[in-house]
C-alpha cells in the first residue's frame, strides 16, 4: 500500500492553526495532506496546495470578487462549485484516497456540498459541531456515504477538547482512506441489480432477490423510505446497476401527496437517462405514509387538506400511520409515472399485482380498495408511450408468482441489452 493521498477542505481565513493542527496529525500517521483553501471572507491564515483564488478561478470568477460579494449564501455556493471542481479533478488524477473538513455548520454545509459529488466508495470524513442539530443533520449527508463525526464544542481555537476531536479525526480518515480501495471499480458490478423494499412488500422483495441471485446477479437491498430511493437513483446514476427491479418506487408518490417517506422529485429518473433497464411495481401506490395517529386531532395540514380521518387507515406501530389513496391520487400518480417513463433511454415495464400492490391492500385487508387500483393501468396507457410494457398479473405483489414474474421481466431486459451491444459495430 502506497502513502494515502487526503484531500482536507479548510477555511483558512479564520481556522489557520487548527487546520494546520489537523494537517499535522494527518501526516504524522504516514499520510499525504492536499490543503484546499474553501474560506471566502478574507485573506488566508495559512498557504495551501490549492488557494481560494484557485477555487474561485474554477468557479469562473475571482477571490476579490468572491470577498465583494454581500450575498453569503452566494460567495458559499461558488466556493462550493469551484472546490468541486479542483477535488474531482485530484481524483482524476489519483491524488485523492479520502477527504476530511471540519467545522460549523457553514463550513459543514460547503464541505459535505463538495463530499456529496464525490463518488461512493472514496472515504468522507466530516468533523462537525453542528452534527446534532435536527434541522441540519440529514441535509449535510442526505442519502451518500460521509461520515459524520460530532465534535460536541465549537471548533474555533486550539486547546485539549479541540485538539482531541482533530486528532480522532485524523485517524479516522486515516483508517478509512487504509481499508478502502477507493471508489467502486464499476467493472465489478455488471452483476449487481438494485431492489427497493419495505414492510409490506417483504414477501415479494425476498423471492425476488432469491431468484435474481439464482441467475447470477447481486441484489442489493434499498429500504423505500424516501432517504433510501434517493440513495439508489444516486448509485444508478454512477453507474453501478445493470438493472433495478423497483418494486416500491413509492417515494414518488409520497412526494407528490406530502407523505413521511418522500424522496427528491428525481425519483424514477437516473435508471432511465442512465439507459439501465428497470422494471416498475405498484407498492405504495395504494398508500400515504401521515404518522404518528396524533397528527389526526392536532389540525395537521396534510390531515386536513386531504381528508384522511375519513380514509381507511392501518397503524403498524405508535409512528407509523399509512392511510389509503383516493382513485383521483391514484390517476395522478398514474400519470406521473409515465411521464418518468416516457423520458427513459433504456428498457422499461411496469408490473401490476391485480390482487393487491402490498400486504395492505390485499383483499381482507385495511387498504383494500381494487376500484382505486383499478383506475391506474388505464391512467397510465393514456400517457405513458408505446415501447414500456405494462404488465398485469393476477396475483398478489407479495406472491411467488408476482416475484419470480418481475424477475424474468428484469433479466429479459438485461439480457436483450447484452445482445444488442454484443451485434454492434465496433469502432472502425
Amino acid at each position: 500500500m502506497g502513502q494515502r493521498k487526503i484531500v482536507m477542505l479548510a477555511s483558512l481565513d479564520t481556522k489557520g492553526p487548527e487546520s494546520q493542527y489537523l494537517r499535522d496529525c494527518i501526516e504524522e500517521q504516514g499520510a499525504e495532506t492536499i490543503l484546499v483553501d474553501i474560506g471566502y471572507g478574507r485573506p488566508a491564515q495559512l498557504a495551501a496546495d490549492i488557494s481560494a483564488g484557485d477555487v474561485a478561478i474554477a468557479a469562473g470568477s475571482t477571490i476579490e470578487s468572491v470577498y465583494a460579494m454581500k450575498d453569503t449564501s452566494e460567495r458559499s455556493n461558488l466556493m462550493m462549485q469551484g472546490a468541486t471542481i479542483r477535488v474531482l479533478e485530484l481524483l482524476r488524477q489519483g491524488n485523492c484516497d479520502g477527504i476530511i473538513a471540519f467545522g460549523g455548520a457553514s463550513n459543514t454545509t460547503l464541505a459535505t456540498g463538495v463530499m456529496k459529488e464525490l463518488p461512493v466508495g472514496v472515504p468522507k470524513l466530516m468533523i462537525s459541531s453542528a452534527a446534532a442539530i435536527p434541522a441540519y443533520s440529514a441535509m449535510f449527508f442526505g442519502s451518500t456515504d460521509i461520515t459524520i463525526m460530532h465534535s460536541v464544542v465549537d471548533l474555533s481555537g486550539l486547546n485539549d477538547l479541540t485538539r482531541s476531536f482533530l486528532k480522532q479525526g485524523a485517524g479516522g480518515i486515516r483508517g478509512l482512506a487504509a481499508a478502502s480501495n477507493g471508489r467502486i471499480d464499476h467493472s465489478q458490478c455488471s452483476k449487481m441489480v438494485a431492489v427497493t423494499s419495505f414492510r409490506f412488500a417483504e414477501d415479494c422483495s425476498r423471492t425476488a432477490m432469491r431468484a435474481l441471485e439464482s441467475r447470477g446477479y447481486i441484489a442489493i437491498p434499498f429500504h423505500a423510505q424516501g432517504v433510501g430511493e434517493d440513495a439508489m437513483e444516486n448509485l444508478v446514476a454512477q453507474g453501478l446497476f445493470e438493472g433495478v427491479l423497483d418494486i416500491v418506487p413509492a417515494g414518488l408518490s409520497e412526494q407528490m401527496l406530502g407523505g413521511n417517506r418522500a424522496a427528491r422529485p428525481n425519483r424514477l429518473e437516473a435508471a432511465g437517462r442512465a439507459g439501465v433497464p428497470q422494471v416498475i411495481a405498484t407498492s405504495g401506490f395504494d398508500m400515504i405514509s401521515c404518522g404518528p395517529i396524533s397528527r389526526r386531532e392536532g389540525g395537521d395540514p396534510l390531515w386536513e387538506k386531504r381528508a384522511l380521518a375519513t380514509r381507511r387507515y392501518s397503524i403498524p406501530d405508535r409512528f407509523r400511520v399509512e392511510v389509503r389513496t383516493t382513485a383521483d391520487e391514484v390517476a395522478d400518480i398514474a400519470r406521473c409515472v409515465a411521464e418518468k417513463l416516457n423520458q427513459a433511454k433504456g428498457a422499461a415495464s411496469v408490473m401490476v399485482p391485480v390482487l393487491g400492490w402490498s400486504s395492505l391492500s390485499v383483499k381482507g385487508a385495511d387498504l383494500y380498495d381494487p376500484a382505486a387500483d383499478a383506475v391506474f393501468v388505464p391512467t397510465l396507457k393514456e400517457t405513458l408511450k408505446e415501447g414500456v410494457a405494462v404488465v398485469e398479473i393476477q396475483a398478489e405483489l407479495n406472491s411467488e408468482q408476482f416475484a419470480h414474474a418481475s424477475v424474468d421481466e428484469l433479466h429479459g431486459m438485461i439480457e436483450a441489452k447484452k445482445a444488442q451491444r454484443a451485434s454492434a459495430p465496433g469502432p472502425s
